[in-house]
């Protein structure tokens, strides 16, 4: 089964607005020829605004880092999917440094992809294992208590339209990428096979699945060569315009 490769660039708390719009529209022309790869920008809340004027009438896709799972309401500071919907197509939801620093469980991600569906967004779903964890040999157990925990109620059609992304906690900031077959190996059984159980094995082959965690150009290859891996979440190498062309041009030929 062909899936589209789909690489998306989390800036994390980086870029002022004018600095988004001109790295945004750096990636508008840089990226003109990728036609063959879906990619998808995710800048900081304030600077949607920024980007979406500069990509909007490009094939570039625009998404937010973080959601939450009502509408309106008490809670300051937060951001709901329908202020997001008309500007994004995507949000990054369950990210590791929101898990960690911020109290995301695996019950409010489930609230935050639901909410995301509801409100015609993509959810790019993160899991991933801490190194204390990753040490363990428990990489399994805890890959696969996310997937369940973030796909609790949804049904086949939704699932059909999300995006995970397999981020070992170890491995992002640090320098430390898993190796192509290691990720691909806990993406086949920990990933595709809880989707298998839970949908079964056409919408487990069917849905795209990324690697992050310290992408590169160096890298990328490495990744994007293995039969379960389809994109990158890039994180730092995303906000360099020159690594993050590579990247997405290595993904592309990978998959051709």
């Amino acid at each position: 089964m062909t899936r589209i490769p789909v690489i998306a660039g989390n800036w994390k708390m980086n870029k002022t607005p004018a600095e988004a719009a001109e790295l945004a529209r750096t990636f508008v022309g840089a990226l003109a020829a990728t036609a063959r790869v879906e990619v998808i920008l995710c800048p900081p809340f304030v600077c949607l605004s920024a980007v979406y004027a500069e990509i909007k009438n490009s094939r570039l896709g625009l998404g937010a880092q973080n959601l939450h799972w009502e509408k309106s309401g008490a809670f300051t500071g937060e951001v709901s999917a329908p202020m997001l919907s008309g500007w994004c197509s995507h949000v990054i939801i369950g990210h590791s440094e929101r898990r960690q620093f911020f109290g995301e469980t695996d019950d409010t991600v489930n609230k935050k992809v639901k909410a995301a569906l509801a409100h015609n967004l993509t959810p790019i779903i993160c899991v991933g294992e801490l190194l204390t964890e990753y040490e363990a040999s428990k990489t399994n157990e805890v890959v696969t208590r996310q997937m369940k925990g973030a796909y609790d109620g949804l049904s086949k059609d939704n699932a059909l339209k999300t995006i995970i992304a397999y981020e070992p906690v170890w491995a992002i900031g640090t320098g430390k990428a898993a190796t192509g077959a290691g990720a691909n190996t806990v993406i086949g059984i920990s990933i595709r096979g809880v989707l298998s159980d839970l949908y079964g094995a056409t919408v487990a082959d069917s849905i795209r699945v990324q690697y992050g965690g310290s992408v590169t150009p160096a890298n990328i290859k490495e990744f994007m060569t293995q039969p379960d891996i389809d994109g990158a979440l890039v994180g730092g190498a995303s906000l360099k315009a020159n690594d993050f062309q590579t990247i997405v041009e290595e993904a592309m030929k990978a998959k051709m």
